[in-house]
């Protein structure tokens, strides 16, 4: 009698055809999985700084088996917290990374797809972190896509002579080829929901009011990200002028095009210090808070105006939202680091004054100087909803479509329980990949709840499949926002940054 692996031989590989050509994947447990399929060439040589090129076609099948480069970076490591499958290892090698990932169930016809884009502040991650892993969403009845694009200097850095937004190009060049060839997987083109967490959400909020991106999807997902993290034109040329001072260079495709990466990268690193760049704008706002230097800009054809200005003029309104934060946000940046722990008064007044100009008045809101309030907890819970839990609000009340808000408040039990509701916790939970969050150093500790991560699972499949969700709308009026762990529907009161964020 042949052995399983000797029938397993036997079956042959799917083969799909896309404008480009054939790809050639593999099926394991009926789901199917087609890895590093180029969406656009490469961007290396003449391409590097030009909006996404078409891919050059293939004869034969091309293998998709190995999900390839992601685009350059580096990954520092997180005291006592493996991030890796958060975010990947990073990488240099490779220029051929403008790919993106396909999971489907065997056989699909018509179903639901969802396209996944990446976190990392603009300047880390990767499609092919351990937590972005899509099988659960094709075993869920969903074609799932996660998609790299180019990040840093390459991306979201406005040189002068280059197309701006490189890196939310390539993403609208991503959706189109998702219109163009999903069908051959088995999605339906018309059902086509983004989602993404991080900068990845960010991204979208951008790209729901950008004219470049309109009709290509029907539905978003904005997990910890919202419209409030752009750019003027302006003020990022500060940045290109800096960076290209550090670097001894002209400040031009071809002077940052002539930079080997570790020099560039090291670059990134000292200005990534919160002393190193003052990028506020005339009324004295930083949108960032300091966390990335590379974001979009506004007062482009991709982004004409801010998108909270575009949303109050209608743009998005056909685009259903389901838009959402974590409870304690910022304690991934605070807790390992020990910054809430032991940072003094004066020097929190000093770090959020860099973003905003009413500091000690945003902290004194936040109990800072209160009897028996540490410094550094005030300044945590200022930052959670400044930089995050606010301005998604904010972006809820804008949208003229359908919104859904909801709360992720599952709490980790890491650093003696500090870790809490952090950015990104929700993200395993999503993807059914707790498992590779498990254990002494782990995301999640030892024993997360795994029934939690089939409900908040099912919530978004439900979502990309019709539009339903099981809580009411949100609106400025009822703000209706649904925690996830809790399974509870609440009635949000306005927080103290809103007298501080407009």
């Amino acid at each position: 009698m042949q052995d399983v692996a000797e029938r397993k031989a036997l079956v042959p590989n799917p083969v799909r055809q896309t404008m480009a050509g054939k790809v050639e994947g593999h099926c394991e447990s009926k789901i199917c999985r087609f890895l590093g399929i180029p969406y656009a060439a490469p961007p290396v040589g003449a391409n590097r700084f030009r909006e996404p090129q078409p891919v050059e076609r293939w004869a034969g099948n091309r293998p998709a088996m190995e999900p390839g480069p992601c685009s350059p970076h580096r990954i520092r490591d997180f005291p006592q917290l493996d991030i890796a499958p958060l975010v990947g290892s990073g990488g240099t090698e490779g220029g051929d990374y403008l790919t993106l990932n396909v999971w489907t169930p065997a056989n699909a016809d018509r179903r639901p797809v969802m396209v996944f884009i990446h976190g990392g502040a603009f300047l880390v991650g990767s499609k092919d972190a351990p937590i972005h892993d899509g099988t659960a969403f094709a075993q869920s009845g969903v074609v799932c896509v996660a998609i790299n694009y180019r990040m840093a200097i390459d991306g979201f850095l406005p040189i002068p002579g280059v197309p701006t937004n490189l890196g939310l190009r390539d993403m609208i060049a991503a959706l189109h080829w998702v219109r163009e060839n999903i069908d051959a997987f088995g999605g339906d083109p018309d059902n086509v929901t983004v989602f993404g967490e991080s900068a990845g959400a960010m991204a979208i909020a951008d790209l729901m009011t950008s004219p470049k991106a309109e009709g290509l999807f029907k539905r978003a997902i904005v997990q910890s990200g919202h419209g409030s993290m752009v750019r003027d034109l302006g003020v990022a040329q500060r940045l290109v002028r800096k960076l290209a001072k550090l670097l001894k260079i002209e400040p031009s495709a071809s002077g940052f095009g002539s930079v080997p990466f570790d020099r560039y990268w090291a670059g990134i690193e000292k200005l990534a210090k919160p002393w190193a760049i003052d990028l506020r704008d005339l009324a004295g706002h930083e949108p960032v808070f300091g966390i990335s230097r590379f974001i979009p800009v506004s007062g482009d054809d991709v982004l004409p105006e801010k998108p909270l200005a575009a949303l109050a003029r209608g743009a998005g309104k056909d685009v259903e939202l389901l838009i959402g934060t974590n409870e304690e946000e910022m304690n991934l940046y605070f807790v390992p680091t020990g910054v809430k722990a032991k940072i003094p008064g004066f020097l929190a007044r000093w770090l959020v004054g860099r973003s905003h100009p009413e500091a000690k008045k945003v902290l004194k809101a936040y109990g800072l100087g209160a009897k028996g309030k540490k410094a550094g907890v005030a300044f945590t819970e200022a930052m959670h909803d400044l930089v995050f839990r606010w301005p998604a609000r904010r972006f809820a009340e804008e949208h003229r479509g359908k919104t859904h808000v909801y709360e992720f408040d599952w709490r980790s039990p890491v650093f003696g329980g500090e870790l809490g509701a952090c950015h990104g916790m929700e993200m395993p939970f999503v993807f059914k990949t707790v498992d590779k969050v498990t254990g002494p150093d782990g995301f999640v500790g030892t024993e997360p709840p795994a029934g939690l991560a089939d409900r908040i699972h099912a919530i978004w499949v439900q979502f990309a499949t019709d539009g339903t969700l099981p809580w009411p709308e949100f609106d400025r009026a009822g703000r209706k926002v649904h925690r996830l762990a809790a399974d509870e529907t609440i009635s949000e009161p306005v927080m103290p940054a809103a007298a501080f964020l407009h």
